[in-house]
């Protein structure tokens, strides 16, 4: 359980400089080309973890399989990351990195509308605190300088739309694994964004060599290091324990901003990462209490020797 937890925190602490090294890299390189060169690396660093996941189950992807894995790749690589970059490079880093944390109350309300998860008073009461969250961190009454209504409208766009990704991979994650779901759909989303670039006559490889550090550091460490952590937290302790990363990660990510990029957090986003860190707690026992209830009802339903 011990490695477990330094997963988890080093998870949280590798995705808490996530909006802080994409606010640099936006300042030399197309938004468009960082997406898909960072998803490209983070996808083939996970790769073999996701093939040994598809051997170890005995499973044959099927043409089916991938154009699914494709679609997922699009909505989670193609419009949600790119969402995401754009949302970082007219927002504060700060700001933007608390918003995007919102994305698993996303995930409630399009689960219970397309995964027919039932929705009760616990699940309203976390996605309202978590709204009300969010009003403080827009604070639409005085935008806070270095905040745009566009920059945190897209970012709460790419929320919306990782939310989509999350409920649209639990039927591929069911069949391949996690890992294997995902360094599949972020290559594929990888490859189909590139495309996207070349098509829009953005930078594709120009600028590479000189932005190197910062390309290795948001595909390596970010992307590939910061996820295996996650998913391994979540093979030692289970998703429940591996989502504390997520509640981690808005309290970090703040003071990440502030050390590097000299931010000044105001009242308004002390009072938003509260709440919203209040909205992940509720959600996190939420998923716990499910996943105790869902073993006594399956060591119930198993016969007796």
């Amino acid at each position: 359980m011990g490695k477990a937890y330094i997963c988890v925190l080093l998870t949280a602490f590798i995705f808490g400089t996530m909006e802080v090294a994409l606010k640099i890299g936006a300042s030399t390189m197309d938004p468009f080309q960082l997406t898909y060169l960072r998803f490209a690396i983070g996808g083939l660093i996970l790769l073999p973890f996701g093939m040994a996941e598809i051997r170890k189950r005995g499973i044959h992807l099927t043409v089916g399989d991938y154009l699914e894995l494709a679609v997922i790749g699009t909505i989670g690589v193609v419009i949600s990351m790119v969402l995401f970059q754009l949302g970082v490079m007219s927002s504060n880093a700060s700001t933007a990195s608390v918003l995007f944390c919102v994305n698993p109350f996303f995930t409630i309300i399009f689960a219970h509308y397309f995964g027919g998860e039932p929705m009760n008073r616990t699940k309203l009461l976390i996605i309202g605190i978590a709204l009300v969250g969010i009003l403080f961190m827009l604070r639409p009454w005085d935008v806070q300088e270095g905040n745009t209504p566009q920059g945190m409208a897209m970012m709460l766009i790419a929320a919306l739309f990782f939310g989509v990704y999350t409920v649209m991979g639990k039927k591929s994650v069911q069949k391949i694994g996690t890992m294997a779901q995902t360094s599949i759909s972020f290559l594929f989303g990888a490859l189909i964004l590139m495309l996207v670039t070349l098509l829009l006559g953005r930078p594709v490889i120009s600028g590479i060599t000189d932005n190197i550090p910062i390309i290795l550091y948001t595909g390596v460490l970010v992307t590939g290091v910061g996820y295996f952590f996650y998913f391994k937290s979540i093979e030692l302790a289970g998703a429940t324990t591996g989502a504390f990363a997520f509640f981690l990660k808005p309290a970090i990510a703040p003071i990440i901003a502030v050390i590097v990029l000299r931010e000044h957090i105001l009242w308004n986003t002390f009072i938003g990462i509260a709440l919203i860190l209040a909205a992940s707690l509720l959600n996190i026992l939420l998923q716990k209490k499910a996943a105790r209830i869902a073993r006594i009802e399956a060591a119930r339903r198993k016969p007796l020797n």
